[in-house]
């Protein structure tokens, strides 16, 4: 059997480089999904805590404690 050619080696290294390629893709856009599903659910968190603070802050001042 022939050993491959340099152009044979090239065509072999592009296909492997392309399927790498593909993969790191997939992988990059899955990740950027991850990425932006968790950006909304911290905004989101970040709301309610921001409304719950909202209603919890104080309307004067405190009341002392019932045994002054």
């Amino acid at each position: 059997m022939d050993e491959p050619t340099r152009i044979d080696r090239l065509e072999m290294r592009l296909t492997e480089q392309d399927a790498t390629i593909e993969d790191l893709n997939r992988t990059v856009t899955e990740q950027w999904r991850v990425i932006d599903r968790l950006v909304r659910q911290v905004e989101a968190l970040r709301e309610q805590v921001d409304e719950a603070a909202a209603r919890a802050t104080p309307r004067g001042p405190e009341p002392p404690p019932p045994h002054y």
